[in-house]
């Protein structure tokens, strides 16, 4: 497409780019056009033109809680990138693009000697993808430590800031699932620490992680959210639902809350799996299972 080479350098767009080369599922149909955009000036030029064009939009981020449809995604998928890091070690805050990976920040963290964000370390993503479904892990959330979110607003190309009080956050949710915009930067409150003290912890959330989830196999991470009083993994270990696959996506022999891709698995193996892992644990405990994966 002319109009967004005219604006993008060329290694930067990809077209009918297979989406299971961008998503930990490793599965999911062509991208019509593929984008990385990694500046604010270029990511309003491209949202203008989508705009103008009527072309769909897809936003993502590293796609470790995305799953994409065997069909793929119709229209620009944007991917931004921009990894701009701020750290003002005296106050404790840190302000990053939205494109930043987790574990990248977390390195810098530690060098700084901030802690408050060793749980978010091993959370395969970007900041943004953290914010979008507030990420949590070992009894912290990103509630906890954002202080404000910029957005750029898809429809109206407006800079708007939202601080902690505004975001709505929830257990795996934020305001940002009903808000069509893309996350471009945040500041977060951490506090300090002793470097050896804040690598321990990284070193010990790491190993918790290495010991109960099946990272040996590509999956979104935990594919059901925690009921208000049940916990899913547990309800669909009790329905004999470890191991249970379709094609080639499996409930985790490990951890019952994953569903993996053993290797050839499509998006449909996983969705149907999916419905039937629902089904089951409604049929026998009545309780309706949630996901926490993004489909597209």
């Amino acid at each position: 497409m002319k109009e967004i080479e005219d604006i993008l350098k060329s290694e930067n767009i990809k077209y009918n780019e297979p989406m299971s080369k961008h998503t930990s599922f490793k599965v999911g149909g062509p991208a019509e056009i593929f984008t990385y955009i990694d500046s604010i000036s270029d990511l309003k030029k491209v949202l203008d033109l989508c705009k103008e064009k009527k072309l769909p939009i897809t936003i993502v981020g590293n796609g470790s809680n995305l799953l994409v449809s065997d069909e793929g995604i119709k229209g620009v998928v944007i991917k931004y990138t921009a990894n701009e890091i701020k750290i003002d070690r005296k106050n404790g805050k840190v302000v990053c693009s939205g494109g930043v990976i987790n574990s990248v920040l977390a390195m810098q963290l530690k060098e700084s000697e901030l802690s408050g964000f060793e749980f978010a370390a091993s959370i395969p993503g970007t900041i943004a993808g953290a914010i979008y479904m507030n990420a949590g892990a070992f009894g912290s959330e990103m509630k906890d430590i954002v202080n404000y979110v910029k957005y750029i607003d898809i429809s109206t190309g407006e800079m708007i800031t939202l601080h902690n009080n505004k975001l709505e956050f929830g257990y795996r949710k934020s305001i940002f699932e009903k808000i069509n915009g893309v996350i471009v930067e945040t500041e977060m409150q951490l506090h300090h620490d002793d470097k050896a003290n804040i690598e321990n912890k990284m070193i010990q959330y790491k190993e918790k992680r290495l010991e109960s989830q099946p990272l040996e196999y590509p999956s979104a991470g935990s594919t059901f959210k925690r009921g208000e009083d049940f916990i899913s993994a547990k309800l669909i270990d009790e329905a004999g639902l470890k191991g249970y696959t379709i094609g080639g996506a499996q409930v985790s022999t490990k951890h019952a809350g994953f569903i993996v891709n053993t290797g050839n698995a499509t998006a449909k193996d996983i969705l149907e799996l999916i419905e039937y892992v629902k089904k089951v644990v409604y049929d026998k405990f009545n309780k309706k299972l949630e996901i926490e994966v993004k489909i597209i």
